[in-house]
């Protein structure tokens, strides 16, 4: 019974974070015309103030982020053409991206760094998780095989790491940076501003709850070799 609880203590600390997320994307995402101008014209509104004029607005498939490397804004469609409130609120976020960027914000300067540095490096953890119960049998040193596992495991757990390490950078985007933007030019309406406050939380986590969910890649992958 002790065991039963424990997994799904487990199952509920890494799943709860991302429905919650997802949950309030979508129940702010209605109406759709909540606001007159779309997220992506919010954006390039609010880099234009900040003098980020080279920075662009795109539409994306692979999730809202600002891609520090190329200047980017990147929207998913429903974001990018919406007029809804979390359309605007993640947009807004997101040109909290580009102004740390802009301002060489240390925290993103070192998470930038961290996601080059480790770039593929899952592909390659679990490519040595393949490897690693063989390397045993075919050296015929048994501790070779585990520390590739050790190896491989650690590569797994690397972006997790690098999100939970540096989500001050998430809360200071949503908190110090979008936030008073969206006030000081009065983009919500006044009984909006707990919903972004809500949304912005949201925002904030979104990479947590992505990097839970890749803890159970890891599990996996344990489940996988103990057969």
């Amino acid at each position: 019974m002790a065991y039963v609880i424990i997994i799904v203590l487990l199952v509920a600390i890494i799943f709860a974070p991302g429905i919650w997320v997802q949950r309030v994307l979508a129940k702010y995402s209605q109406p759709e015309d909540r606001y007159p101008g779309t997220g992506a014209s919010l954006a390039r509104h609010l880099l234009d103030r900040n003098g980020l004029q080279s920075v662009t607005v795109e539409v994306t498939e692979s999730g809202d982020h600002y891609d520090p490397i190329s200047k980017v804004v990147r929207l998913t469609k429903d974001k990018h053409d919406g007029n809804s409130l979390t359309a605007v609120t993640v947009a807004a976020h997101e040109v909290g991206h580009a102004i740390q960027d802009h301002t060489r914000y240390p925290p993103l300067k070192w998470r930038t760094r961290l996601v080059r540095a480790t770039a593929g490096l899952e592909k390659i953890g679990a490519g040595i998780l393949i490897l690693s119960p063989f390397m045993g049998l075919l050296t015929r040193v048994p501790a070779l095989g585990v520390v590739t596992f050790l190896g491989g495991m650690l590569a797994l757990g690397t972006s997790a790491v690098i999100h939970m390490v540096t989500l001050p950078t998430e809360f200071d985007a949503s908190f110090n940076r979008a936030l008073p933007m969206l006030d000081e030019l009065k983009i919500l309406k006044s009984v909006d501003r707990p919903h972004a406050r809500r949304l912005l939380t949201a925002a904030a986590l979104t990479y947590v709850s992505a990097s839970l969910m890749s803890l159970l890649n890891i599990a996996r992958w344990i489940a996988i070799l103990r057969r």
